[in-house]
């Protein structure tokens, strides 16, 4: 009997061995989820960008259910969350579970990784968008933007955020310089999840300035 039972053994390790290999590792359910991210926000069809994001959702949730303490596995996540939020346009709080869920993922990015610029970037972006009374503080949300950027030089989204904020504040000069280095360093980093965005910023606000000369 023990002779059979060790052909049984054998003949199944093969499979064995395939089978603990084909498990994705963290590190690449976290990548390969930024990138659906990325996908989504470049691709120029919904249903394109709706897969792309909800592609990027599962293997958030595959990463995060791996490893809960992994910040970057959590704010992938989020990042597929918030596009779906924004899907067919700016973000919108019409969704309150979807919102929550939302923030609920960019918290504990930060909770367990305080200093992570990405999740630094887009908390002091909803501090500039959203209104007071859904916990929106433009001069915090501000103060964020500029310490990522003093950071990281390279940043483009603090940069546009900032920009945004400071046109919507009246600060036209300053905003116009904070876009057109966004707008730059996109290019230079051939971001082209960003380029579109910050041409229609700089564009914007040649537009504001020429209505007010």
């Amino acid at each position: 009997m023990i002779v059979p039972y060790l052909l049984i053994l054998l003949a199944l390790a093969p499979w064995s061995t395939d089978f603990v290999q084909a498990q994705p590792t963290l590190q690449a359910l976290i990548s390969e989820s930024m990138q659906e991210c990325h996908l989504g926000r470049v691709a120029q069809e919904r249903a394109a960008r709706l897969a792309h994001f909800e592609k990027g959702q599962r293997l958030g949730e595959q990463a995060v259910a791996l490893d809960d303490r992994s910040p970057d596995a959590h704010f992938a996540l989020f990042c597929n969350l918030g596009e779906l939020m924004r899907i067919d346009g700016e973000m919108t709080v019409a969704s309150v579970i979807g919102f929550r869920r939302m923030m609920k993922e960019l918290d504990r990015t930060l909770e367990l990784a305080p200093d992570h610029l990405d999740a630094l970037s887009a908390r002091g972006t909803f501090l500039v968008r959203l209104p007071v009374v859904l916990g929106g503080n433009p001069d915090a949300g501000e103060q964020l933007l500029r310490h990522v950027i003093n950071k990281e030089p390279q940043a483009v989204n603090a940069r546009l955020s900032l920009a945004k904020s400071y046109c919507g504040r009246g600060r036209h000069h300053d905003a116009m310089i904070l876009a057109s280095e966004a707008l730059a360093l996109a290019e230079a980093q051939h971001r082209d999840d960003f380029v579109p965005e910050a041409r229609r910023v700089v564009a914007q606000l040649h537009a504001a300035a020429n209505k007010s000369n």
